[in-house]
């Protein structure tokens, strides 16, 4: 099996490399393991504070509806944090404090929507809140096993039923010119979100939930189909078990599903992410990149990976891949001429790119314009 350039991960970065050399005519194939971060996907675009029409071209031509409005998001906790580009269904906010009045809605028995935590912070700001649970009859069987009472299994249902929460909803509502509803809504049908908003005789804001996140997911969906359509080979559910590098070039790489097969291309892309994902892997004595053996910038000393103040920034976060000017992985120092390192598995060696979505975006869109020498 032979490509124009292969990408070892399917999450963001990973998929939109793929689009971007699939829209230029290459042929490419994305390996992929099945979950990565899309599942936690926050629906913003983390330092991204400017806009960039290529990236929201690459996103619309997708089906995935963008819009950029420098400002804050609403967080699960109740806090705030700074965005500019987000999905059309996530709100941002000029400042903290949306609304006079807000009415936080919840479902009986849904434990991964922090109603509570989001009353305290919206109060904070100065916004009086009432929280009210909606017991609906639909989600009886759910509520009966806690593994079904998450997300994706709740969005499933509220895809069938939006028009009936809409309806309580209205009756719920007195004086408050606000609603918070957790993100459980639009997975399959996509225009629910924006049905619901135009039903509801308030500004209605989604706001996060325990993963998996549904506007991620739907992300990944509409992604992965566009990259199909442009023909792009998606091996779903397989993982790079070794790889097969000379001189300083990656040749080939052998999956766990296609073990007799190489998968040779000009052009290779790791994009297997961070820790979650183990694109990066910890041990007690280092932490090290596991498909190619790649050089990882990291402190030797362990009690150097954590601060000890949780809530404060974890210097094991900034580990990663160590690249050349040009994204090129480091192996044993030397730069393989033809392997980039993009997304997450940088960690923040490359602070230039941003962080999290950002720099996902961008260091595909980067390691993209070198493979098609732009």
């Amino acid at each position: 099996m032979k490509f124009d350039s292969v990408i070892v991960g399917g999450g963001l970065s990973g998929m939109v490399a793929g689009i971007a050399l699939q829209k230029a005519g290459q042929s490419t194939a994305i390996i992929s393991t099945g979950q990565n971060a899309l599942h936690f996907f926050s629906g913003t675009f983390e330092s991204l504070l400017s806009p960039d029409k290529r990236i929201q071209t690459l996103f619309s031509e997708a089906g995935v509806r963008l819009h950029y409005s420098p400002g804050v998001r609403l967080t699960p906790m109740g806090t705030f944090r700074e965005a500019a580009l987000s999905l059309e269904d996530i709100d941002l906010f000029p400042t903290p404090q949306f609304a006079r009045k807000v009415l936080i809605v919840n479902f009986l028995g849904y434990h991964d929507f922090f109603s509570s935590f989001l009353a305290d912070g919206l109060e904070k700001q100065g916004m009086q809140c009432r929280v009210r649970f909606l017991n609906l009859p639909e989600l009886e069987k759910l509520e009966q096993s806690p593994s079904e009472m998450r997300s994706v299994q709740i969005a499933r249902t509220m895809d069938r039923i939006w028009e009936k929460v809409v309806q309580e909803i209205r009756v719920l509502l007195k004086d408050e010119d606000a609603v918070v509803l957790p993100q459980v809504f639009g997975l399959q049908d996509f225009s629910v979100p924006t049905r619901i908003r135009q039903g509801i005789p308030a500004r209605v804001i989604f706001a996060g939930t325990l993963p998996p996140s549904v506007p991620g997911i739907r992300t990944q969906i509409l992604l992965k189909r566009r990259y199909q359509l442009l023909g792009g080979s998606y091996l779903m559910g397989d993982e790079v078990t070794r790889a097969h590098i000379h001189d300083g070039v990656v040749h080939s790489v052998v999956t766990k599903n296609l073990e007799q097969h190489y998968i040779e291309a000009s052009h290779f892309i790791l994009a297997t992410g961070g820790y979650f994902s183990k694109g990066l892997v910890a041990n007690p004595f280092q932490v090290y990149e596991p498909v190619f053996g790649l050089d990882v910038d990291f402190k030797e000393d362990r009690n150097e990976w954590y601060n000890p103040a949780f809530a404060q920034d974890q210097p094991y976060m900034h580990f990663g891949v160590k690249t050349d000017a040009s994204l090129r992985a480091l192996k044993d120092g030397r730069p393989l001429e033809n392997l980039y390192a993009v997304g997450s598995v940088l960690g923040q060696t490359r602070p230039e790119f941003g962080s999290a979505a950002g720099q996902a975006i961008l260091t595909a869109l980067a390691a993209a314009d070198k493979i098609l020498g732009l």
